[in-house]
């Protein structure tokens, strides 16, 4: 069995991968990271500081918040544990920081654990690869009203993943509220949709000369993204260090 932690267990997305570890044979969640302890009545004990956890873990799941970054990749380092870090609305200064951990941990980092989005990501590339000359990109994500971050990690993880194919030749455009010019070939816009409980929705338009296409992938529920850290989680366990992502999983 694998032994793992929880971080953000008290979360929305903390508590469905509760649910699907317990539908795993593989996996035992032997505790729970969390501000807020007793909001939730939970079968596995909780703690407010991840620092109070004295026992032994293999694995570290981490959907919380931004903030318990540092001290997340602090205890990682100091106990040798494995982080699976599903955490959106990071910073160029938290990479970094991830980036300087995975040096001695491994750590299993994206900004969106669903199968489908990473394998989206392969697609939009090669598309922008071959409609480069001739075709406008905009990406429109659509999110549910509780969201904080805009835009989504994963709106921005798929235009860096369109830049880099395209050379980085490319700026990000948020909206066009106010703007009064022409849209210029090296814009990649990102638009942003809250409302009601819309669990998240991305689509990367590749608009040209008379012929529109597009790429969307749309989730039903946050079961997808739970399974998807699991996934890592198990990929990730037996390894020395490093930076892996899904890309390491799905391997196309």
């Amino acid at each position: 069995m694998i032994k793992t932690i929880i971080n953000g267990c008290n979360g929305a997305m903390g508590q469905v991968l509760a649910k699907e570890l317990k539908k795993d044979d593989e996996m035992d969640i032997i505790a729970g990271i969390d501000k807020s302890p007793n909001k939730f009545d939970n079968d596995f004990p909780i703690y407010n500081d991840i620092f109070k956890f004295k026992k032994e873990a293999d694995v570290i799941i981490d959907f919380s918040n931004p903030y318990f970054l540092p001290g997340l990749l602090d205890y990682g380092m100091e106990k040798n544990i494995p982080l699976v870090i599903a955490t959106t609305g990071l910073s160029a200064h938290d990479m970094n920081d991830i980036e300087t951990a995975s040096k001695k941990i491994p750590v299993f980092y994206s900004a969106n654990m669903s199968l489908g989005i990473n394998l989206l990501l392969n697609l939009v590339k090669k598309s922008a690869a071959v409609l480069r000359d001739n075709f406008d990109i905009e990406i429109l994500e659509k999110h549910h009203n509780k969201k904080l971050d805009s835009p989504s990690g994963t709106a921005y993880m798929i235009a860096k993943e369109i830049n880099k194919e395209l050379s980085n030749e490319k700026e990000y455009v948020f909206g066009r509220y106010s703007k009064k010019d022409l849209r210029r070939k090296n814009e990649i816009g990102i638009h942003s949709i809250r409302g009601g409980t819309i669990v998240g929705e991305h689509s990367v338009i590749y608009a040209g000369p008379d012929e529109i296409l597009e790429i969307k992938h749309s989730a039903a529920s946050k079961s997808i993204f739970a399974i998807g850290s699991i996934k890592a989680a198990k990929f990730i366990q037996n390894k020395n260090n490093g930076l892996f992502n899904m890309n390491d999983i799905i391997k196309v």
